[in-house]
């Protein structure tokens, strides 16, 4: 009795590779297609946010594609004024307590505890941005421009980011502070010359 191959179960050599084609084939697109996500535009350029256009909307964290955000909060330690009382740590009418160095969460600012404080002398402490924990809120930003010095700002995380081609933040954002930068240069920095 001849077997037909369409009702019989068994692999022939042809189906093999017929049927290994079309996964290496599909294998093919699939990586190309995250290739090209991944690198964004082919112009030599990446998003990135200038920090003296960002207000601090709170779109960024959630309106970006990516949860966590591609967006954290930067600390240009070099403007910092290492404060005791610190508006982009403590939330809005913390008093602080004689000889309390690690106040409570809810003293805090920041809604994932992505600032970390620590003493460096005197009256003087250092901030650090945890960007793991960071969502891209603006929170601090808003406290530390509002009453500090203003040397926290939001910047894309260039190992995170997608380079989508059109950026679901940039749509969203109302001060036009979302742009394409060339790659080569790709963070745009507080303080800097853009």
């Amino acid at each position: 009795m001849p077997t037909d191959n369409t009702t019989n179960n068994k692999t022939t050599r042809r189906n093999l590779f017929r049927k290994g084609g079309l996964a290496a084939g599909a294998a093919v697109v699939t990586g190309t297609a995250a290739t090209l996500a991944a690198k964004g535009r082919s112009d030599g350029t990446v998003w990135q946010i200038d920090p003296e256009k960002c207000i601090q909307c709170g779109n960024c964290a959630t309106y970006c594609v990516l949860d966590p955000s591609a967006v954290t909060c930067v600390h240009a330690l070099k403007l910092c004024g290492y404060c005791d009382l610190c508006f982009a740590y403590f939330s809005p009418g913390f008093e602080p307590e004689a000889g309390i160095e690690a106040p409570a969460v809810e003293s805090q600012l920041c809604p994932t505890e992505a600032i970390k404080r620590r003493w460096i002398e005197g009256p003087h402490y250092e901030y650090t941005i945890d960007e793991e924990l960071c969502i891209g809120c603006g929170k601090c930003i808003k406290g530390c421009n509002n009453f500090g010095n203003g040397s926290l700002f939001l910047q894309v995380m260039h190992d995170r980011c997608v380079n989508c081609n059109e950026c679901s933040i940039a749509e969203a954002c109302p001060s036009d502070a979302f742009q394409r930068v060339p790659a080569n240069h790709p963070y745009l920095l507080k303080g800097e010359d853009h």
